[in-house]
């Protein structure tokens, strides 16, 4: 089936290559019985997926049921999902088939699977093996049939390094992964989404639809989208109904975002001639605003380096009354001043001394490197050489998943 009438057919709007892949694998893997895990941000649309699998298999006519695992209190999870006996806890006054008994031959969806206790994790990697199950209260094993799509917003292998995931249950679920990129992974698709919802709304509250010009569309391509999907279409309803002009500007769209949502905004730079080619100010991302602070940053540590060394040459540049800081200044060596930092990849500050004196005639500045992925590179090195090589012990203490830390040890060629 081809992907444009599954987005017809299901109203799914964007032609993002990343959304199309994850499309095709729902397309792909829909007609067999594998069990499936869909990650992604909270609000970019997992459900929908959830919803395609289960609407091209062959459990179609079958009953299909969405469940969120975090809604559910943890005392009582594992009664909605397994069923319990009369008698078997406080206020079960009756017996009571739970999920997978009442959708046998159907497709459950268990959203947020990571917010599952460990308990009801053990019961649901029974169904996942066996296809078996027992009621709350009950010694008796009951057989199901039901397919499991399971989603998450959550990394769940970290969550496993916590202790807080079964390690066993998230590659029974994983065995075909898709992952839903996020909205501002897909910013080509923002203003078709504002302009779908707008007309929608516009239908539904009799109106005319909004209509943004080109402040107001880079407004809404540069501005991180937290919420994803969800919250646009929210903010979509909410111009919608409120705006009096239907000509949305930049400066009416920020109206709707909450401060402490439109304070995530990058900030916006002109070029060197106040605009950009198409008459807009250009936005630079984060990466570029971060490099240049520390160029700035080191800049400034360089001038202050100057000027305490042009002090200790020449004390008389300084005024009288901080001489006796000074004199403190001329009792320390050089090499006690600016000690050589040692960075991988660049080289340290050196400063020569000719006369094998204290007093300094001349300096010499090798520039030390700010590549990121330098630092990077040997901050793993160093935890790696902490921790003798355990990987786990690295990982936990750089505050990063093991997972991540094996694509990067890859990433940079690192042999431990």
């Amino acid at each position: 089936m081809e992907i444009q009438s599954i987005k017809n057919r299901f109203g799914i709007i964007g032609n993002s290559p990343s959304l199309n892949f994850a499309l095709q694998v729902a397309v792909q893997v829909a007609a067999t019985d594998l069990t499936v895990l869909i990650s992604g941000e909270s609000g970019v649309g997992k459900e929908a997926f959830s919803m395609i699998i289960h609407s091209l298999s062959g459990r179609k006519h079958n009953p299909f049921i969405a469940v969120n695992c975090g809604a559910i209190p943890e005392g009582t999870i594992d009664s909605e999902l397994f069923g319990h006996e009369k008698g078997s806890f406080t206020g079960a006054v009756d017996s009571r088939k739970g999920y997978f008994e009442t959708v046998n031959g159907g497709t459950i969806f268990l959203d947020e699977i990571g917010e599952l206790p460990l308990g009801t994790q053990a019961r649901l990697l029974r169904v996942l093996e066996a296809g078996e199950f027992i009621r709350v209260g009950s010694s008796k094993v009951q057989k199901t049939d039901v397919r499991v799509i399971a989603a998450t917003n959550k990394d769940l292998l970290e969550l496993t390094d916590k202790g807080r995931f079964r390690e066993d249950l998230y590659y029974r679920l994983s065995t075909v992964p898709i992952r839903v990129p996020s909205l501002r992974d897909r910013k080509e698709d923002i203003p078709l989404l504002f302009r779908k919802f707008a007309v929608d709304f516009a239908e539904r509250y009799k109106t005319a639809p909004v209509q943004l010009d080109e402040d107001a569309k880079n407004w809404l391509i540069s501005y991180p989208w937290p919420g994803n999907v969800r919250e646009l279409k929210n903010i979509a309803e909410q111009i919608s109904v409120l705006s009096e002009d239907k000509h949305v500007t930049a400066e009416v769209l920020r109206r709707f975002i909450p401060e402490a949502m439109a304070n995530r905004l990058p900030m916006v730079l002109p070029s060197s001639n106040g605009t950009g080619s198409n008459g807009n100010h250009e936005f630079k991302n984060e990466r570029e605003i971060l490099y240049t602070l520390f160029f700035d940053m080191k800049k400034d540590v360089t001038e202050l380096k100057k000027m305490f060394l042009e002090i200790v040459q020449n004390p008389a540049l300084a005024s009288t009354q901080h001489s006796a800081f000074l004199n403190d200044l001329a009792a320390i060596k050089p090499a006690e001043m600016f000690p050589a930092p040692s960075i991988t990849g660049g080289q340290p500050v050196v400063i020569h001394n000719t006369n094998g004196h204290d007093d300094i005639h001349q300096h010499e500045e090798i520039e030390e490197s700010l590549n990121i992925m330098d630092k990077e590179k040997e901050l793993i090195v160093k935890a790696l050489k902490k921790h003798k090589g355990k990987r786990k012990d690295a990982a936990s203490d750089l505050g990063i998943s093991e997972r991540t830390l094996y694509r990067k040890l890859k990433e940079y060629d690192i042999n431990e």
